[in-house]
């Protein structure tokens, strides 16, 4: 499969799955209220399939625009309503139940992040433990005494295991405080404070990687340049490179560890590389085009390889994280519900100017990221769906028309006036909604062109 339609299936999959999910949250509260469910479509517009099942003749269909998808319920403002089925019909329930199955559908994302994550603490994952690399030269990190090698055991006083844990726990910091205290201990067993200024993550309008503009890094150790992975389909395999290759130059520059092939290879997406391999004593001459891809708004090189695996080291720097069954859970909730605060909490700067509109992705943004997490394995790709379904379920409960937040928040002045909202107000809300809607799309894709074209 080429790259591209490996990206495109990848998001596929996670749009299905999150359409799905969210649809059928609507649909499986309707028939609990005992709403008649006319239609259950994933997608828009006319049907490419199309059947009928259940004991009221639902009809299942698959629309020709991909992008969503909707449960057509039993409504007497959508048609005529036989006078037998008018206790079926959406519009004639009491307001508390069309609140209960409007909210369904954002509560099943949430739903299945919860299970997502539950899934992958109680099986365990193989992390990156979050041990630094040498701090950028003028960088917080430097400036705040960071050294290579320091291991970063808490952050703020909270433990940490992982590099996404610390890198999670400093987003959160850096949203209200200017200073984050980390512990770290150095490669002589010493225990150290660290006092990291994060005011610059805010300062920057959040744009880009926020470890990144602190000058924190990953360590990476100096390894020799041998191969010891070759994903299926990749430039590296196109390009002929075994496991066991030892690369010594490339273009000509003599490659001495791992970091330098990395390095070369990020630099040059798109571009043609002159590899001089070493293959069983022998002197090989490979070309290879590295894949052009976007890494938080900068394309850079990939071309689908690794470096072989060393046992011991792959103990200093990997950790396997596992959770009980019953504590998985809880860290599940506990993590569903902090990055549902955070991207509320997001959007409501983006809103006040303090976060940048650049931030916002649109469809091929989020169809590149499903296809990097992917190709990194299925825990990453997991964990990806799941927070791209919490933000699902965040923007579906905004209160603006056309969402399902908008039409909670009409439920709402229903109860509050005694009445339910009139007609004209109804419209008048739907056309606002959509207005917003399609800005926020323009933002969306305008981000996406901008990102692929300069970078």
């Amino acid at each position: 499969m080429s790259g591209f339609l490996y990206y495109l299936a990848a998001f596929a999959l996670i749009l299905g799955i999150l359409v799905v999910v969210h649809e059928f949250g609507h649909y499986l509260a309707a028939r609990l209220v005992g709403v008649k469910v006319l239609r259950f479509s994933v997608g828009f517009g006319r049907p490419l399939w199309a059947r009928r099942f259940g004991r009221d003749g639902t009809e299942w269909a698959i629309g020709a625009f991909p992008l969503g998808g909707y449960v057509k319920m039993l409504d007497e403002r959508e048609g005529d309503v036989a006078p037998a089925e008018l206790p079926r019909s959406f519009n004639r329930q009491p307001v508390q139940w069309r609140m209960v199955i409007v909210a369904a559908g954002p509560v099943a994302n949430f739903l299945l992040a919860i299970v997502l994550y539950w899934g992958l603490y109680w099986h365990g994952t193989e992390e990156f433990r979050p041990v630094l690399g040498a701090p950028a030269i003028a960088s917080p990190a430097a400036a705040a005494g960071f050294e290579e090698g320091e291991l970063v055991r808490q952050v703020a006083g909270e433990e940490v295991q992982t590099w996404q844990e610390m890198r999670w726990l400093l987003l959160q910091r850096a949203a209200e405080q200017d200073q984050v205290e980390l512990e770290v201990i150095n490669p002589q067993s010493e225990i150290a404070l660290r006092h990291l200024d994060v005011s610059a993550v805010r300062r920057s309008g959040w744009e880009g990687d926020a470890l990144d503009r602190l000058g924190l890094t990953l360590y990476r150790p100096h390894l020799p340049p041998v191969l010891g992975l070759i994903n299926p389909n990749s430039p590296a395999e196109e390009a002929g490179l075994r496991v066991g290759d030892e690369i010594l130059r490339i273009d000509d520059q003599e490659i001495d560890s791992w970091a330098d092939v990395v390095r070369t290879v990020r630099q040059s997406p798109g571009k043609e590389l002159q590899l001089e391999v070493l293959r069983d004593g022998a002197l090989l001459a490979v070309t290879v085009t590295p894949l052009s891809v976007d890494e938080r708004g900068q394309e850079v090189g990939r071309i689908g390889a690794a470096v072989r695996d060393s046992g011991d080291l792959r103990a200093t720097l990997m950790i396997t994280v596992s959770y009980g069954v019953w504590q998985a859970l809880t860290k599940a909730v506990a993590e569903t519900w902090d990055k549902s605060e955070f991207t509320l909490l997001m959007i409501g700067r983006m809103i006040t100017g303090e976060v940048s509109w650049r931030n916002i992705s649109g469809p091929v943004t989020i169809a590149d990221y499903a296809g990097q997490s992917a190709r990194l394995g299925i825990d990453y790709y997991l964990k990806f769906l799941a927070l791209v379904s919490i933000s699902l379920g965040v923007l579906n409960l905004l209160p603006i028309p056309i969402l399902d937040g908008g039409h909670l928040l009409y439920y709402l002045v229903e109860i509050i006036k005694r009445g339910p909202v009139s007609e004209r107000t109804m419209e008048i809300g739907q056309q606002i909604g959509l207005t917003l809607l399609l800005m926020l799309m323009a933002f969306a894709f305008y981000n996406d062109i901008n990102r692929l074209f300069s970078g």
